[in-house]
């Protein structure tokens, strides 16, 4: 006899569903099955119109991101024989608007990514150099644990502060705002400051760290905004004593550091 497991969906059709509900599936166990290959089974074998998020099935697109048993994980990357012979509820992203089943508007989370410039920017005078922006090693591990993300949502799922208040712009953006501030080839760390400093910005964080706990590439967001914290200290008190911004780079990191 083969074994089974019960996967339990949450359902929600705007169309016709007043409010989310559940749904059961027996589906054949197999220890190798990850919880996007479940989903996949149902899809192919039960109901076809059940709607979700997936791309590479490697952990490196972020699309498949939803909540296992109130925890939110990467459907590739879950797998059935950490949770058999129990059964396992599957829910969309939490603290996000559902679209259906198991999809949710992210708008707001990318907005948010949009918002803090999550690119180099040079000066004007700057913008064809004559040479490559060469970093060494140091340099570039000031700012590498914070450029793995995969802009999941995962720990904007996790994290109550967005939860209670979605102006906050959460753990992924003050991240990245992070790791650009960090870059020695990057001179846009004062375009960043009004999002840093704001009541919305690093301040907003409680730092209960569970965003850390749930990201699938090891980034620690918590880090990164209590880092972020005191550069917005080092800039409040350059501000009171006249002076003007740290510069962004290698010289603002120190500061930061030191």
């Amino acid at each position: 006899m083969n074994q089974t497991i019960v996967i339990e969906v949450q359902r929600y059709r705007p169309e016709q569903d007043p409010h989310p509900w559940w749904q059961s599936f027996e589906l054949d166990y197999l220890p190798e099955m990850s919880v996007l290959d479940a989903l996949h089974r149902i899809k192919d074998r039960h109901d076809s119109g059940l709607a979700y998020r997936w791309s590479c099935r490697m952990a490196i697109c972020g699309s498949c991101g939803l909540m296992v048993d109130g925890v939110p994980r990467l459907g590739c990357k879950t797998f059935l024989r950490d949770y058999y012979p129990n059964s396992i509820r599957l829910g969309p992203l939490a603290h996000f608007p559902i679209e259906r089943d198991l999809i949710v508007d992210l708008r707001d989370f990318v907005d948010k990514l949009a918002a803090v410039k999550p690119y180099l920017i040079r000066a004007a005078q700057d913008e064809q150099p004559s040479e490559p922006r060469r970093q060494t090693p140091t340099q570039l591990a000031r700012f590498l644990p914070f450029a793995q993300c995969i802009s999941c949502g995962l720990c904007y799922a996790a994290c109550p502060e967005y939860g209670l208040d979605n102006r906050f712009f959460g753990p992924a953006a003050l991240a990245l705002l992070h790791r650009y501030n960090r870059d020695s080839r990057d001179q846009g760390r004062a375009e960043r400051l009004p999002v840093m400093n704001s009541e919305d910005g690093v301040w907003g964080c409680t730092f209960v760290g569970y965003c850390s706990q749930v990201c699938p590439k090891g980034v620690d967001p918590a880090a990164a905004i209590n880092q972020g914290k005191i550069t917005s200290l080092i800039d409040y008190v350059r501000h009171l004593v006249g002076l003007s911004p740290a510069r962004s780079g290698p010289d603002a990191t120190r500061e930061a550091e030191g």
